[in-house]
C-alpha cells in the first residue's frame, strides 16, 4: 500500500483534463516528489501518477515548487482520495462529475480575497456543484505575488474537492513594459487549464466536454480578432462539437459583450471581440455566454447584433465574486429590453443541467451573508430549436 508525504503542500487545486482524467497542482517551499497516490477508499493508494515541477519568477519574488499531475482514467461520479509521497500527511479527497445529465455548475468571477468572497466560497460549497467556472479575475494580485499565495490558501478547501475550471481577466495582466514583458507569468504557472487536449497553442483559451456540455474558455486579453491564433482556434473548436453527443454549448469570457452598467462601457475587449467574434457563436448556436469584468449581475434575453433573437445565446454577467474593489451598482436607465433582470449584489450562479434538453439557471446573492435566490428561468437547448437549424 503506498502512503502520503509528511511535506508542507499548499494550494491544492484540481482541474479536468480529457474524458476522464484529473490534473492535480500543488505548492511547496521545498523539493518534493511530483507524485500522487490515490484511490477509492480512504488510506488506500492503489495507483500512483508522476508529472512535473516548475518554479517562476517575478520580479524580486520566486515562486515555491509548483508541482502538476495528471492522474487517471477515472470513473465517472466516483469520490477519490488522494495524498503526496513518502511519510504520513492528511489526506485529500475529489468527486469526478458525472458521465452524463444531469450534471451541476457553480459560476462566479472577480473573485478576489474578501469578506465577501468568503461568504461566496461558502455558499458555493454547500451548493452540490460538479465543476466550477470561473470567467477572469481570480486573486486580484495585481503584480503582488504574495497575494496568489493566500488566494491559494483561500479557495484550497474548494478546489481540492471538484474541478476548478478558469480563463484569465485584466487583474492576471502582470506585464512591465522594459521590465517583465510577460503578461500572464503567474496565472499561466499556477492554473494550467487542458488547452493542449483541445487543440489550443494557449493557456489563455481552450475548451473541454463535461457530462454532455462543451465549454469554451475565451481570452479576452490575448489576440482576438479575425486573423488572430484564437479567432481560428474558436472557428475549429465550434466546428468539431457534435450536439448529439454534447448537446449544450457555454462560453465564458472576461469582459462582457453586453452590459448595461455604466462600469466598463465600450472598452475594446468587449466591444471589438463582439464584433470579431459574436458571428462564430450565433452560427454554433451557443446556449450560454457567461462574462465577468462588471461587477454585478446581469440577465439578458437571447441576444444577437444588440437586438433580441431567439437563436442567440443568453448573455449572463457574473462578476459578483467578492472582489476588493467593490460593487458596480449604477446601470444605465431606462433598461433596456434585451435586459432581462440586473442587479448590483455579490453572489454566485448554478447551472443544472438536467438533460438534453432543458436546464436552470439561478443566480443567488449574498444578502447578509445568507444565499437568497433573486433570479432564475429554465432554458431549452438551441441545439433542439429547429426554427434555428435553418
Amino acid at each position: 500500500m503506498r502512503i502520503c508525504g509528511k511535506w508542507d503542500i499548499r494550494h491544492v487545486h484540481i482541474s479536468l483534463v480529457g474524458e476522464d482524467k484529473i490534473r492535480i497542482s500543488w505548492i511547496t517551499d521545498q523539493h518534493t516528489p511530483a507524485t500522487v497516490n490515490y484511490g477509492t477508499s480512504s488510506g488506500k493508494y492503489e495507483h500512483s501518477a508522476s508529472g512535473t515541477i516548475s518554479t517562476y519568477e517575478y520580479l524580486t519574488y520566486t515562486s515555491g515548487e509548483i508541482h502538476d499531475v495528471v492522474i487517471g482514467p477515472l470513473d465517472p461520479n466516483t469520490v477519490y482520495y488522494y495524498c503526496f509521497a513518502h511519510g504520513s500527511a492528511p489526506e485529500y479527497s475529489f468527486k469526478t462529475p458525472p458521465a452524463q445529465f444531469p450534471v451541476k455548475f457553480a459560476i462566479s468571477g472577480d473573485l478576489g480575497q474578501t469578506g465577501w468572497t468568503k461568504s461566496t466560497l461558502d455558499h458555493i460549497a454547500k451548493s452540490n456543484y460538479d465543476v466550477f467556472l470561473l470567467p477572469g479575475d481570480l486573486s486580484y494580485a495585481d503584480m503582488l505575488q504574495p497575494r496568489w499565495d493566500s488566494f491559494g490558501r483561500l479557495v484550497e478547501p474548494l478546489a481540492s474537492q471538484r474541478p476548478w475550471m478558469v480563463t484569465q481577466g485584466n487583474h492576471e495582466v502582470e506585464k512591465i513594459p522594459g521590465i517583465h514583458p510577460t503578461p500572464f507569468t503567474a496565472y499561466n504557472a499556477r492554473w494550467h487549464m487542458p488547452f493542449e487536449e483541445s487543440g489550443s497553442t494557449s493557456n489563455l483559451y481552450y475548451s473541454f466536454e463535461v457530462s454532455g456540455v462543451h465549454v469554451v474558455m475565451l481570452g479576452s486579453y490575448t489576440d482576438f480578432g479575425s486573423g488572430s491564433d484564437q479567432f481560428h482556434w474558436l472557428e475549429s473548436d465550434l466546428k468539431k462539437v457534435d450536439r448529439s453527443k454534447t448537446p449544450w454549448l457555454v462560453v465564458l469570457i472576461h469582459a462582457p459583450w453586453y452590459n448595461s452598467n455604466y462600469a466598463h462601457q465600450g472598452e475594446k475587449e468587449s466591444v471589438d471581440m463582439r464584433a470579431s467574434m459574436e458571428e462564430l457563436l450565433y452560427k454554433a448556436r451557443v446556449d450560454l455566454v457567461f462574462a465577468g469584468h462588471v461587477h454585478a449581475y446581469e440577465r439578458f434575453n437571447r441576444v444577437y447584433n444588440q437586438e433580441t433573437d431567439n437563436c442567440g445565446p443568453v448573455y449572463i454577467t457574473i462578476g459578483d465574486g467578492g472582489n476588493r474593489e467593490g460593487l458596480a451598482s449604477k446601470y444605465k436607465e431606462p433598461q433596456p429590453t434585451i435586459s432581462a433582470f440586473r442587479e448590483a449584489s455579490f453572489g454566485h450562479g448554478e447551472l443544472e443541467v438536467v438533460n438534453g434538453s432543458y436546464a436552470r439557471w439561478s443566480w443567488h446573492r449574498n444578502d447578509d451573508d445568507e444565499s437568497v435566490q433573486s433570479d432564475s428561468f429554465w432554458l431549452k437547448n438551441l441545439a433542439l430549436d429547429t426554427t434555428c437549424n435553418t
